[in-house]
């Protein structure tokens, strides 16, 4: 599924959850959403800087805390330094 969240009211996010979570088999589900991977995902494929893929065992809120783990200080962002301009 790509991106299954996008035009979603509630309920049919709800029925959508659901029908994924009673599912026996394997689906691949590619979204932002973050929240809704937290809810139904169980393991996930990131694809991360530097041609990376990494298979984690756990939820998207657990794949972060993992990946700040693994990554420190690199994941915070830096803020471009501009130089002033001279005329």
């Amino acid at each position: 599924l790509d991106e299954p969240t996008n035009d979603l009211d509630v309920e049919t996010l709800r029925a959508l959850e659901e029908a994924l979570l009673a599912f026996p088999g394997c689906a691949v589900v590619i979204s932002h959403d973050r929240w809704f991977l937290d809810r139904i995902a169980t393991h996930i494929l990131a694809f991360e800087g530097n041609s990376q893929v990494v298979f984690f065992e756990g939820n998207y809120q657990e794949y972060a805390a993992d990946y700040a783990r693994r990554h420190g200080e690199e994941i915070r962002p830096e803020r471009i330094k501009y130089k002033k301009l001279t005329r």
